[in-house]
C-alpha cells in the first residue's frame, strides 16, 4: 500500500492508514486494552512494518469504524424521512496479489495464537 500511496502523492492524492484494532491478535500483539498499548502497536506499524502513510489511531472502542457502520445503517430511515440522498464513492474495491509468505510472517510476529486462530478460521488459507 505504501507504493500505491507514493505513486499518487505526486498527483495530490493522499492516503492514510486507519488503525482500528488487531486483526489477528497474538502473544506479541494481543487484543488491545489501552490507548497506550494501541499507540505502541501503531509505532510498530511504522517502525517494524514500514508503513509510510500517516497513521490515524481510532479510539479503543473503534468509534470511527463504528461510526461508518451506523452512518450506512441510517440511510433507509433518512430516505423515508424525505431526505434526497445521492450516493458517491470515495474509495473502491480493488484486488491485489496475495503474498502468503509475507502475510504469515506478519501473523507470526503477532504470536503463535494469531497463526493458530487464522488457520482454524481459514483452513485452506
Amino acid at each position: 500500500m505504501n507504493a500505491i500511496a507514493d505513486r499518487y502523492a505526486a498527483h495530490n492524492i493522499g492516503s492514510i492508514f486507519l488503525y482500528t484494532h488487531e486483526a489477528h491478535p497474538g502473544e506479541n500483539y494481543p487484543h488491545l486494552t489501552s490507548m497506550e498499548q494501541k499507540f505502541r502497536h501503531a509505532y510498530d506499524l511504522r517502525d517494524v512494518l514500514g508503513v509510510t502513510r500517516p497513521i490515524l489511531v481510532d479510539a479503543l472502542d473503534g468509534a470511527c469504524h463504528e461510526n461508518a457502520i451506523q452512518y450506512f445503517a441510517q440511510i433507509p430511515q433518512r430516505r423515508k424521512a424525505g431526505e434526497r440522498l445521492a450516493p458517491f464513492h470515495v474509495e473502491r474495491l480493488d484486488y491485489r496479489n496475495q503474498e502468503r509468505e509475507q502475510f504469515y510472517r506478519a501473523l507470526e510476529r503477532n504470536g503463535p495464537k494469531a497463526v493458530e486462530e487464522f488457520r482454524k478460521a481459514f483452513p485452506t488459507g
